[in-house]
């Protein structure tokens, strides 16, 4: 049985005690979790299973593997204290919806361009596009509608649209549904003030950065 993900059930637990289920020298995989393993862009998590550090967080399937730092001694069916770095983990949760509302006002609004990247961390998200133009000319309708739906304070649902093959989606009644696998805020107004930067990528390959505003 794969891991239990708690990150989806509750991505506002900063700890959790949970069991080992294998260990093969470093890497461990436990019943439930909540550390974060990179995919979709979005960053893992920082933390600690048992006291010793993660040093990576690996999808393998549907399960994730977690590489800790040598010299401990679990093994399976040991009970264990699992923390996250829950400052980096809320900014990266808010910087990752942040991205969500802007890509989808991006479609909404300008037909659609093609994705061919995107990355999130506690620092700044960033997307980039096919666009032929200078893509900070989208900002003043980007920044508008977006401050308006964060000072409307929506609800956000995140669920399985399959939950077999673990696929997951968000929406925003009367905005959007989109399929994505992230950790998600309840309410779009914990997003605040965000800043928007144009970074150009090369021809016809331009750069979205997006920073939460102090």
């Amino acid at each position: 049985m794969a891991v239990r993900k708690m990150f989806w059930e509750d991505p506002y637990l900063d700890e959790l005690k949970t069991t080992v289920t294998s260990v093969n020298q470093d890497i461990v995989t436990l019943k439930e979790t909540i550390a974060y393993a990179f995919a979709g862009g979005q960053q893992s998590d920082e933390g600690t299973i048992g006291g010793y550090k993660i040093i990576t967080a690996e999808k393998n399937g549907i399960e994730i593997h977690y590489t800790i730092e040598s010299g401990h001694n679990l093994k399976p069916g040991d009970e264990v204290l699992q923390k996250i770095n829950w400052e980096k983990r809320y900014k990266i949760m808010k910087l990752h919806f942040a991205a969500e509302i802007i890509l989808e006002l991006v479609n909404q609004n300008f037909g659609n361009p093609e994705k061919i990247g995107a990355n999130i961390t506690s620092e700044k998200a960033r997307i980039d596009f096919i666009w032929e133009n200078n893509i900070s000319e989208m900002f003043p309708l980007l920044e508008t509608k977006a401050k308006e739906l964060i000072e409307e304070n929506k609800a956000i649902k995140s669920a399985f649209s399959n939950e077999q093959d673990q696929i997951r989606y968000w929406k925003i009644e009367g905005f959007g549904q989109v399929p994505c696998g992230g950790t998600h805020i309840k309410r779009t107004g914990e997003i605040g003030n965000l800043r928007l930067k144009r970074e150009r990528q090369g021809k016809n390959k331009e750069r979205i950065e997006i920073y939460l505003a102090q």
